[in-house]
């Protein structure tokens, strides 16, 4: 089967856990919250909800009404987003916040892969010796501990503390100095999705020709960056551990080292491509999972990107904002489950697309 059939193939199967995720989410959204508390603010009257109510087809049967919104998704239309003061497209919203969403998940997880693939491999090849427990203790605390307690507490040290102790400080939220870029770029409105070239400000900094920028922006991505990271981290190391000691074991190994080859050949030429495929898997599915967990970072953190919407999307009922962030998180994870089995030919040629 050539990878053409094969993409194809995978993308008509994950159809129907597409589907499957928006139909639950819409009837639970129903269940649980007033589609029509939305619409009514303090101002209006009760003599107008009858209005409102026809005006929106919430006098339509309840299934006819999710047939419509089925409709207006294979049409392009998401809804309008009452929670963000206006009347907006949840298209247009997520077009807005979700680069800086998918930038912050990307450094994140380049957290988790640069640290966690070498601790692995440490811990591994330094089994029940002090660099191992150190790194099995890194990790535990990683997969035990509360996302927004660690995230405050970073913000505690390295914003609050270093700026006391009178040492140079991280920023404390938000994706970069909006006063420093008025004052380089002299636009008076600093970075804002409107302005912007592509939505990412390190990319946007770069294509200004300003490293300063950059540099900028990247401090401002290191805390909330690693905070949403550990978690992946923490999982990364403890898959690459286990793996890399089964690969160890393995009579191919054994052949390597009875053939004089050292042990740097032998852990990184024969072992690790194949301790790499278990935890190719597990970076792809958590990539997705860095969607969901970038709510909380990006609250805490004052990050405009789709987390922050969506916390306040759930406090205000907004059902058409909620259904689409969890729409989008769906096809984010069935993208990152179609990379990692395209990864899975390169790393083990056994491995066809058939």
């Amino acid at each position: 089967m050539k990878l053409r059939d094969f993409i194809l193939r995978r993308i008509i199967l994950a159809v129907p856990v597409v589907f499957g995720v928006l139909t639950i989410t819409w009837f639970l959204s129903y269940v649980v919250g007033n589609p029509v508390a939305m619409f009514i603010t303090e101002r209006t009257s009760p003599a107008a909800i009858p209005g409102i109510i026809r005006e929106h087809g919430f006098d339509q049967p309840l299934v006819i009404q999710y047939f419509l919104y089925l409709r207006s998704l294979l049409i392009g239309d998401w809804g309008t987003s009452y929670s963000t003061g206006g009347d907006r497209p949840v298209l247009e919203i997520i077009a807005r916040k979700f680069p800086a969403t998918i930038e912050l998940a990307i450094v994140a997880m380049i957290f988790a892969v640069v640290l966690g693939i070498p601790l692995g491999i440490l811990s591994a090849t330094r089994k029940d010796k002090p660099a191992d427990h150190v790194t099995r203790v890194f990790s535990l605390a990683g997969v035990s501990m509360p996302i927004f307690w660690f995230a405050l507490m970073l913000k505690y040290v390295f914003f609050y503390q270093f700026s006391v102790w009178g040492l140079p400080y991280l920023p404390n939220g938000d994706r970069i100095d909006n006063e420093l870029w008025k004052a380089v770029l002299n636009n008076g409105v600093g970075y804002d999705y409107t302005t912007s070239i592509t939505g990412f400000v390190l990319v946007d900094s770069l294509l200004y020709g300003q490293p300063f920028l950059f540099w900028n922006a990247v401090l401002h991505l290191i805390m909330p960056g690693f905070c949403l990271g550990y978690l992946t981290l923490a999982i990364v190391t403890r898959m690459m551990r286990s793996s890399m000691l089964e690969v160890m074991k393995e009579d191919y190994i054994t052949l390597a080292r009875s053939k004089g080859l050292t042990e740097r050949i032998v852990v990184y030429r024969h072992a690790l491509r194949n301790a790499l495929i278990p935890t190719v898997t597990v970076i792809g599915l958590a990539f997705g999972g860095l969607m969901t967990g970038a709510v909380l970072t990006e609250t805490i953190f004052n990050w405009p990107g789709l987390g922050r919407w969506a916390t306040g999307a759930i406090l205000a009922s907004d059902m058409a904002a909620i259904n689409g962030f969890v729409l989008l998180v769906a096809l984010v994870f069935v993208s990152a489950n179609l990379i990692v089995d395209l990864a899975y030919g390169t790393l083990d040629p056994r491995i066809r697309f058939g």
